[in-house]
């Protein structure tokens, strides 16, 4: 009876990630810092999500408005290059 048991693979024990803002106590997340912003959008110009990026729920909003800020004054493209 034993023999029929399936093992289960292994799942990894991953790291807690944590808010980049938080860690540098940023009050404001500028929109006219696109170097910075690049890093939260994937090669199509989507918005990365919270679980990928692990910024907390208060800096991701206060990101996706200054991305989208940044997109209207072309300083990131809306779709990917």
């Amino acid at each position: 009876m034993e023999e029929n048991k399936v093992k289960k693979p292994a799942r990894r024990m991953s790291r807690k990630k944590v808010c980049t803002f938080c860690v540098e106590k940023a009050e404001h997340i500028d929109y006219k810092d696109s170097g910075k912003l690049k890093k939260f959008v994937t090669e199509k110009g989507k918005i990365l999500p919270r679980r990928m990026t692990g910024v907390c729920a208060k800096h991701q909003r206060e990101l996706s408005e200054a991305i989208k800020k940044a997109r209207i004054v072309a300083l990131l493209p809306f779709k990917g290059e």
